[in-house]
């Protein structure tokens, strides 16, 4: 009689679990609608666990292998098992991909798949022509192609997301990243974001539901290539007539075109702190704000390496930064 009463215990506490998980994970239901589901997951997420959504990680350890023992790389192995890393780096190739996929969606809680980036600038493993040397050729159809050439293939190895194009405009032959971008004219600028958004995701929003494209990130906002001096990363004065006639114009051609992210620059921009810059520049540019608040996110990982700076600040300046960033969020 006790081995039976401990049987039925057994069975009801198998039912009881299969229940409290198929409502714990109701959101991974794909026949409610995509808004439905979204709401039953933001309301089961832990504070940690929405802000983990935002933390980006390089890969550290070799996937397919065991799990890292010892510093910083089994902390970031607990993140990741735990649901608090959103986005990864630098994972290649399909064993790669699917080895951390695996761990996101079967061993966390909630089972959010991690989103994979990777530099796809000028091809994956079909290599075209630097983006410069593209834009030389005005030839936008090619240059559409080479994006989605290039989302086809980086797609099939598990990427989602590239951190192209590069749209800044700039004028100093000595900045060294020249060769990125589509050069000093703001019309072809524009033109070639356009073509490279819709290489990349596609023509239509629905496209980008497709197995072989890839979100795409306009990239740096903003001013990024009007650094002094050509010095990467330098501060920048620019007036206003240059950002809205020379600068934004290829920001504002990417939202057109659908661009799913953006990516913030590095630099000052008129004295202003890279983060508030970017926050500055959005409101004078309400067209490029509202693309980029819908698209949720920029790359947390810059906002990581601009914050570095701060290792030299006084207790003060502490106090001044972070104030404004709670105004931020």
């Amino acid at each position: 009689m006790i081995t039976k009463n401990l049987i039925y215990s057994g069975i009801y506490c198998l039912i009881a679990l299969g229940t409290s998980n198929a409502q714990n994970k109701a959101h991974l239901d794909k026949s409610k609608p995509m808004e439905e589901r979204i709401d039953l997951l933001m309301k089961q997420m832990t504070l940690e666990e929405k802000v983990g959504q935002m933390n980006q990680y390089n890969g550290f350890w070799e996937v397919t292998g065991p799990a890292p023992k010892g510093g910083n790389a089994e902390l970031k192995y607990k993140h990741l098992r735990d649901g608090w890393v959103g986005s990864m780096l630098s994972v290649r190739g399909v064993k790669q991909v699917r080895a951390v996929q695996k761990i996101a969606v079967e061993e966390t809680r909630l089972g959010i798949p991690l989103i994979i980036g990777f530099d796809v600038i000028h091809g994956y493993k079909t290599l075209s022509p630097i983006p410069l040397a593209e834009a030389a050729s005005w030839d936008l159809a090619a240059i559409k192609k080479s994006a989605s050439i290039a989302a086809d293939e980086a797609s099939a190895s598990g990427i989602n997301w590239t951190f192209a194009p590069m749209v800044d405009i700039y004028r100093d032959a000595r900045w060294g990243r020249v060769m990125e971008g589509a050069g000093e004219d703001p019309f072809l600028g524009s033109k070639i974001a356009t073509a490279r958004v819709k290489g990349f995701q596609g023509d239509t929003k629905a496209d980008l539901l497709k197995v072989n494209t890839i979100a795409a990130c306009a990239k740096h906002f903003a001013a990024y290539g009007f650094a002094e001096a050509g010095r990467d990363c330098n501060t920048v004065d620019i007036s206003n007539s240059n950002l809205y006639n020379i600068v934004f114009p290829p920001f504002q051609a990417a939202t057109e075109a659908g661009i799913r992210t953006f990516m913030n620059s590095f630099n000052l921009v008129n004295g202003i702190r890279i983060g508030y810059a970017a926050r500055w520049l959005l409101e004078k540019d309400m067209s490029v704000s509202e693309i980029a608040y819908k698209s949720g996110f920029t790359n947390i990982a810059n906002f990581n390496r601009s914050f570095k700076a701060f290792k030299n600040r006084t207790p003060t300046q502490y106090r001044e930064d972070f104030s404004g960033l709670k105004r931020i969020l």
